[in-house]
């Protein structure tokens, strides 16, 4: 698909800066548009970057000051020689709300970016407003789909051509015709980035059996959520389809469901209309 918004189109006319934050030792990019009391944090999956959430920012920027940011070993921010795992991304994020003064947000994660904000709102309840989760990770799957992602991953970070990324975004957007080649070409780019190949070994060790084992969600993770949570589940998701959602959605104190159809792994860039009215409905009422 060669058409599709492009983040400068999404961002142009509100106000908004890129610019780097020293967290540590990361040189992390950050993206901060629109203003607001309510604070909205974005937080991509595996392998990926703040692009991620094109289609979403200028619906979220509508209610408030929205910060998008490449994790460790990702994107543009410096990237990784050793192997991250959760708590480095946490250790991470609490430094950047802290250098960026934000008491308190709405974290809004996908993939992996779901799984950091689900041990983060339960390590750091009193810097969390409210989570939205689409198609989060860290469940335990099998060693043949975690050995494919992986397979996959690396091929792309080695070999960086317009189909090997395309293929490595195919494992997570269900509708191939959703990926559009500015995705593609912005995510060539990082993988072409010298050291990315490294990078990307120490980013896949979570796909890693016994490496995921000791940082998994497991449903009494969903279970003590202690903020109210907007869960996006998807009909194709690899973990599990609706009924999946339905059901971890029921173990949130405080949960609610938006199931997403004819979409994988990332909701928010599949079906962005029904993703965006739902995300602001529910920042709206409960945040």
């Amino acid at each position: 698909m060669s058409g599709g918004t492009t983040l400068w189109q999404e961002i142009c006319d509100l106000p908004h800066q890129l610019t780097y934050v020293q967290v540590g030792p990361w040189r992390t990019r950050v993206l901060d548009v629109g203003e607001g009391n309510r604070t909205i944090v974005l937080m991509n999956g595996t392998s990926g970057h703040l692009e991620a959430f094109t289609p979403n920012i200028r619906a979220l920027a509508g209610v408030g000051r929205v910060i998008a940011y490449d994790y460790p070993g990702h994107g543009y921010t410096t990237l990784a020689t050793t192997p991250l795992e959760i708590p480095d991304y946490e250790q991470h994020l609490i430094g950047l709300l802290d250098a960026l003064g934000i008491d308190k947000a709405t974290l809004c994660g996908e993939s992996l970016g779901g799984w950091i904000a689900i041990k983060f709102a339960q390590h750091h309840p009193q810097r969390v407003a409210s989570l939205i989760l689409a198609a989060p990770g860290g469940q335990m799957i099998s060693m043949q789909a975690m050995s494919a992602t992986r397979s996959v991953s690396d091929k792309a970070a080695e070999d960086p051509t317009f189909d090997n990324v395309k293929e490595r975004l195919q494992l997570v957007i269900h509708n191939k015709d959703l990926i559009t080649d500015e995705l593609v070409e912005s995510r060539r780019a990082i993988y072409a980035r010298e050291g990315f190949v490294q990078s990307m070994k120490s980013i896949m060790v979570l796909q890693n059996p016994e490496i995921r084992y000791r940082n998994r969600i497991t449903e009494e993770d969903f279970a003590a959520l202690p903020v109210p949570t907007l869960l996006v589940w998807t009909d194709h998701e690899p973990s599990g389809g609706v009924d999946t959602g339905e059901r971890l959605a029921g173990l949130i104190p405080d949960g609610e469901l938006l199931a997403i159809h004819d979409a994988a792994h990332w909701p928010q860039w599949e079906d962005p209309v029904a993703f965006n009215a739902a995300a602001v409905d529910f920042l709206e009422r409960r945040s």
